[in-house]
């Protein structure tokens, strides 16, 4: 600096205005500060405004959010655009408290209130308003998100529309950002579109994080520009690096999937954490399926059931649904059908038709509450009188059960007969309706063409039920060899009932070779799976030796099961025992 101009800094507040400018543009604040402040004292605004960005910076003198507000209100006063941008900014992002209707000496601590309050949107739009109107284009951005985005009583429209317009004339990427999207209102012509793709580019251009997503959104899709998967990626992750979490979410899954970059699933997991931990409930909820599904190592259902529940707190419904399904088979988190009703609830309430199934399903096994009940019966009856065949099913059986509603077995077989031609389970339960002559009049031979046809394609009750009409020859012909065939393929399935038949019929009494090897293999299997008949039968063959293997012991034991049970036959099984056996 001239020799001249360090004189007059003594002298005058201007100079020192220009002397504390020049030590503050070459990095030594700390001697350009009580330069800068005498300035200030002396009421110049752009000292003012310097010395309360040196207070909000730490700039040659401690922090001090207040004495910063302070500083920049009054150089606002005096017109100082920058200062007014600054002070609108800081109350709209609740970091001016204390200062509202021109407090100017503040009521916060001088070296408190650090932490965001309260956004206070009269004051951000007061300042906001000065600044555009004195024609600045970050000024007239602010204000029209203050005029499209604040409180019901501050919001026009109209107005904003055209702050947006004039900033992106000044070519402000917020400016930019705001107008396009203005503009995407209404994009019936191709003129329109073409700004629209225009205003965000130079928004992107100019390193706008929310801009650069959205324009890699439309070289996703091919929207306004030709279809680009490698130049969305790379602007996904342009905007993950400066923090868009929907930007961290979409950078993260093209890692993972290696869409448009070679794969690299540890990084894209990194970014989808990331993400999701900003609050991206989409994110969260493709991590906990990542960690539910497993791959090169095995699922981790206890962390996968973590972030499905972040996401489903925030409504995801895919999220709350896969939650639920956890806590209904007790991966990864302690069996609850009451939690899993509840995460049910949240995804039926955000439209997963699969979760309206899951919730009725669970309802018709005795868990939920009565409101549960009577929406899940709504969201049925709805959808069935709109078509869905599987929701006439879902609706017939609430009807069947009085799940919801009064129970009304005459309209129950009318909506499942409306579902039987496409659903296997109404079949099944029409079937079944026609054999007890249930809401309908019985109708054996009926009744039992549609068991059969549920149980052609391997529905395990259909084809217990089938075996046993085909073992008793309710509703057509008697065929123990064909009933054999069908309890086969149910026992197969895991059907503990079906295993007790194969066992029972290879054990002799009817139309097939006996093979009482066979029919103990199967008794053991259905006590296995806790059938209290097949537990006597088995401690039958294992006492009386009928199929070659001898063991009291393990007799007492399954027949002891089976009394525990309530079965009669089989304490007195137990009461004819060697008393020396149990020795």
């Amino acid at each position: 600096m001239p020799v001249f101009d360090r004189l007059t800094a003594r002298l005058t507040a201007a100079g020192a205005l220009r002397r504390g400018l020049s030590l503050l543009e070459g990095g030594d604040a700390k001697r350009a500060f009580p330069l800068l402040a005498r300035a200030a004292q002396a009421g110049l605004k752009e000292a003012e405004y310097r010395i309360g960005r040196c207070y909000l910076e730490a700039a040659g003198v401690p922090l001090s959010r207040p004495n910063g507000v302070r500083w920049l209100e009054r150089a606002a006063v005096q017109g100082h655009i920058e200062a007014q941008v600054v002070l609108a900014t800081m109350f709209l992002h609740g970091l001016a408290e204390g200062f509202a209707s021109g407090d100017s000496a503040g009521s916060a601590s001088l070296f408190g209130g650090t932490a965001p309050t309260e956004p206070d949107f009269p004051s951000a739009a007061k300042w906001a308003r000065r600044a555009a109107e004195g024609g600045s284009a970050e000024g007239q951005a602010l204000l029209a998100y203050i005029l499209s985005s604040g409180p019901d009583d501050l919001r026009n429209a109209a107005e904003a529309d055209r702050w947006y317009k004039q900033s992106a004339e000044g070519n402000c990427a917020q400016g930019h950002l705001g107008h396009a999207l203005a503009l995407a209102r209404n994009t019936s012509t191709a003129e329109v579109q073409e700004e629209v793709v225009r205003h965000l580019r130079l928004a992107a251009d100019q390193g706008l994080a929310t801009a650069i997503y959205l324009y890699a959104m439309l070289c996703d899709r091919g929207v306004g520009v030709p279809q680009d998967s490698a130049r969305a990626t790379e602007l996904y992750r342009q905007a993950a690096l400066k923090g868009h979490r929907g930007a961290q979410a979409r950078w993260g899954f093209a890692l993972t999937k290696g869409q448009g970059v070679a794969a690299n699933p540890l990084e894209g997991e990194s970014w989808l954490r990331r993400a999701a931990l900003a609050g991206d409930a989409e994110a969260a909820a493709v991590v906990g399926d990542l960690y539910a599904t497993g791959g090169a190592l095995p699922p981790n259902y206890a962390e996968a059931a973590m972030w499905f529940r972040r996401a489903a707190e925030s409504g995801h419904r895919g999220a709350s649904r896969a939650l639920a399904m956890l806590y209904l088979t007790g991966a990864g988190v302690p069996r609850d059908q009451a939690e899993a009703a509840k995460w049910l609830r949240v995804s039926s309430e955000g439209g997963d038709h699969h979760a309206h199934v899951d919730l009725g399903n669970l309802l018709l096994r005795g868990e939920g509450d009565e409101q549960d009940s009577i929406r899940t019966r709504t969201w049925f009856e709805q959808a069935a009188a709109a078509g869905d065949p599987i929701a006439a099913f879902n609706y017939g059986v609430c009807l069947a059960e009085g799940v919801g509603i009064e129970k009304d077995e005459r309209k129950a077989a009318e909506w499942l007969r409306k579902a039987a031609d496409t659903v296997v389970n109404a079949q099944y339960w029409l079937g079944r309706m026609l054999l007890e002559g249930r809401g309908v009049e019985q109708n054996l031979e009926e009744g039992r063409a549609w068991v059969a046809k549920a149980a052609d394609v391997g529905m395990t009750e259909a084809l217990t039920l089938l075996g046993d009409l085909m073992l008793t020859g309710r509703g057509g012909p008697k065929d123990h060899p064909a009933a054999l065939a069908v309890f086969q393929i149910a026992a197969d399935q895991g059907h503990a009932g079906a295993m007790f038949a194969v066992g029972a019929m290879h054990g002799g009494g009817h139309e097939v070779p006996t093979d009482r090897t066979a029919a103990q293999k199967w008794f053991r299997a259905a006590a296995e799976h806790g059938h209290s008949h097949a537990q006597m039968m088995l401690g039958r063959y294992l006492a009386r030796n009928l199929a070659g293997e001898l063991d009291i012991e393990q007799a007492r034991v399954w027949l002891e099961r089976a009394a525990a049970q309530g079965l009669e036959e089989a304490s007195a099984d137990l009461a004819a025992l060697p008393v020396e056996a149990s020795t």
